[in-house]
């Protein structure tokens, strides 16, 4: 196994975000439309947005992975939502769990945050199963509320707090 890394976001990366969120099987769990041009992302990045950190997953041979990072940070109370978007030649390979507890260790112990929660499809199983493997616990139902690859689908509310994640490092 390749070891994996996670970097900032730079201005040559927006081709393989275009590539990643203009794919309809990753943007229908992202619970979003495969819509987005590469002006678009382009202005995205140039904004500084201090409620997101998003970076891009690498391997040793400094080949892009895929994405993954924060949105709605909020410093009064210190939570933030998950989100990861593997390209598809790289899924099912066990980066997804590596990425996800460096980020996690980057929430925790970098943003000083205290929870970090994300909204799964409930038929994303392989989803589920990293998530729990590292420690997300599920916190809630949402019936009906995505619709995706034309039907409406439910989704489950996850959550991780520090304390649990440091204990169980």
């Amino acid at each position: 196994m390749q070891d994996i890394y996670l970097r900032a976001i730079e201005m040559e990366d927006i081709p393989f975000l275009h590539t990643l969120f203009n794919h309809p099987d990753i943007m229908a769990y992202w619970f979003s439309e495969p819509y987005h041009t590469k002006h678009e992302l382009e202005e995205q990045f140039k904004k500084k947005n201090e409620h997101s950190r998003l970076f891009i997953i690498t391997n040793n041979e400094k080949e892009n992975i895929g994405l993954i990072g924060f949105y709605g940070i909020n410093q009064r109370h210190r939570h933030a939502e998950f989100a990861i978007a593997l390209d598809p030649d790289h899924q099912g390979k066990g980066y997804a769990s590596k990425a996800t507890k460096l980020v996690l260790d980057y929430a925790f112990y970098i943003l000083n945050l205290r929870k970090i929660y994300l909204i799964v499809a409930d038929t994303n199983a392989r989803a589920h199963h990293i998530y729990e493997k590292v420690g997300f616990e599920i916190e809630g139902r949402l019936t009906e509320h995505y619709f995706i690859n034309g039907t409406y689908e439910d989704a489950i509310m996850m959550g991780l707090f520090r304390k649990d994640y440091l204990e169980n490092r």
